[in-house]
């Protein structure tokens, strides 16, 4: 665990580490880059998960599920929210559904956090999670990118959770006919670090226009780029930092 900078959150939890490349809001994955430093320093969690592939560092496609990191947040007494799995995806096809349950027990038996779970595989979240009781504290999301993959949302309504969320970041593409029925947050961010991809502004005020009409809690995370703290996170002079207080009815 650590306490996060992500703005959305209070801290990361991390019982999987690896992961493997799907679309196009893979490609410059920080998680990857994390993943080789940690490795070079010796954190043998991360050992074998990021090989070198010319000038920067990708997924080889191990996993690891680490059972003792299972225990962390049992540790914590102060209420915090927590993003599970900054480092991986719990729903990736290689993470055991046993493993997944013992995730679950943990957030059922911390009840004073709440848990954020982001997934770019929202078909296997939804079917795992119809053999897990839903937890109030426990919000579920999946990032989408751009329009070629707005599928993902339609798969994020079958999730039971009292808070469903999408992580448009990094935004690569205007997503101005994602249908966000059944949605209750709303995340959008730039992509940051050596190789960002330009965000345009007219992508996040769409999307932004559309939380408005249909009442969902918008929060702008970064503009991003390659130094990500000189381009900021004002949008239209403001912070936008809209979150859901009380979990809506699913």
């Amino acid at each position: 665990m650590a306490d996060s900078t992500i703005e959305w959150t209070d801290a990361t939890w991390n019982p999987v580490a690896g992961c493997t490349v799907v679309t196009a809001g893979c490609t410059n994955c920080y998680a990857m880059r994390m993943a080789a430093r940690l490795s070079a320093m010796g954190i043998e969690k991360y050992k074998g998960l990021t090989r070198k592939s010319g000038k920067r560092h990708v997924w080889t496609g191990k996993l690891r599920c680490d059972e003792k990191a299972l225990e962390i947040p049992r540790g914590w007494w102060k209420p915090r929210f927590v993003f599970v799995n900054s480092m991986s995806d719990l729903f990736h096809e290689e993470v055991p559904a046993g493993f997944i349950k013992k995730v679950w027990r943990v957030m059922a038996e911390t009840p004073q956090h709440t848990y954020q779970i982001l997934t770019k595989r929202p078909q296997r979240m939804a079917e795992v999670t119809l053999q897990l009781r839903q937890l109030p504290n426990v919000w579920l999301g999946t990032s989408v990118e751009d329009d070629r993959v707005l599928d993902r949302i339609d798969a994020l309504r079958r999730v039971r959770a009292p808070v469903r969320f999408i992580s448009f970041e990094p935004l690569l593409g205007s997503v101005a006919t994602a249908d966000l029925t059944g949605i209750h947050w709303v995340i959008v961010g730039g992509e940051s670090g050596p190789r960002a991809r330009p965000m345009s502004p007219s992508w996040v005020h769409e999307i932004e226009a559309m939380c408005k009409s249909a009442g969902i809690q918008f929060f702008f995370k970064q503009w991003g780029g390659t130094n990500k703290k000189r381009a900021g996170r004002l949008l239209n002079g403001r912070t936008a930092d809209g979150m859901p207080t009380v979990s809506p009815a699913a």
